[in-house]
């Protein structure tokens, strides 16, 4: 079977897996759109205009023009996902090894997903919850610091941090909000005592919010940040993408993910798949973020 040999690739249907998943489990991955993303990364060019089209006059002077034009890096960041299993895969019919490795694709693409948005969000290594130097700024936390919103009550809240996407002349298409806010939703009730927001009650996840598209996630809110919900432009200010080949590696012998166990020894071997992921968020200015 191909994939035993060092740098193979998942089967094909597995990889088609892997990204359809990835896009279930990630929020950012959810309400923004995929990018074909290359090795060494993607230039994105945008151009700010802040004055709005001119009238010209037969033999009239065409006005000076405001717009400036940028360019936002994507850069891939190179990420692992590894686990063992017993020895029996090498020999075993490829019936087995393909569910082993189905198995291992819907884990790993779960990690991915979750990855993407703690990154992306809060510019953390997702194994270690500590700031990546070499994310950097390159996450919302850091990037969106004007359009904030101190969280007192949920729907308020939301409106308020829509109205400052739409100041910006964005569109305010998405919003992520912490299983907190879900909750908080889901028990207010009018003076009449009914609930106002029934769609939200006992767990359930409605997939609009207003006209906005909606999803729940923890990441929000990982590792202690104080963010409660992130509303902006995801469909035009957000891209990401993942380097579409996901090599596949079959390690034998050794101890290469640090257990203190030999994997011969131990009748086992490492699957191993290192990805390269990227995303770029276009304008701060498209986005707000409530938190505590």
């Amino acid at each position: 079977m191909a994939v035993l040999s060092k740098g193979a690739l998942f089967p094909e249907s597995v990889e088609s897996k892997i990204f359809s998943l990835v896009k279930g489990h990630s929020s950012l991955a959810k309400l923004s759109g995929q990018e074909a993303l290359p090795f060494v990364g993607k230039d994105i060019f945008t151009f700010n205009f802040d004055k709005d089209i001119s009238i010209v006059g037969e033999n009239g002077e065409k006005p000076e023009g405001d717009g400036v034009a940028d360019v936002v890096k994507m850069t891939p960041v190179k990420v692992v996902y590894q686990m063992r299993v017993s020895d029996e895969f090498m020999y075993a019919s490829e019936e087995y090894k393909m569910n082993v490795l189905e198995a291992f694709a819907d884990g790993y693409a779960k990690k991915l997903g979750a990855g993407l948005d703690k990154m992306a969000m809060h510019g953390i290594d997702p194994a270690t919850g500590i700031a990546s130097g070499i994310i950097g700024n390159n996450c919302f936390d850091k990037k969106v610091t004007t359009n904030t919103v101190s969280y007192t009550d949920a729907d308020v809240d939301i409106d308020s941090a829509v109205a400052q996407v739409e100041a910006s002349e964005y569109v305010a298409n998405g919003v992520v909000i912490a299983p907190s806010v879900r909750s908080d939703l889901a028990t207010k009730r009018g003076t009449d005592g009914q609930r106002l927001y029934p769609d939200f009650a006992f767990g359930a996840t409605p997939a609009n919010l207003g006209s906005m598209n909606l999803d729940v996630n923890a990441t929000v809110s990982a590792n202690g940040s104080t963010d409660k919900a992130i509303i902006g432009d995801f469909q035009t200010a957000f891209r990401w993408g993942i380097a579409k080949q996901l090599p596949l590696e079959v390690i034998e012998y050794g101890d290469p993910d640090n257990t203190g166990k030999d994997l011969k020894g131990s009748n086992q071997v490492l699957l191993r798949s290192e990805s390269f992921i990227g995303w770029a968020i276009m304008d701060e200015k498209a986005f707000s973020i409530v938190g505590a």
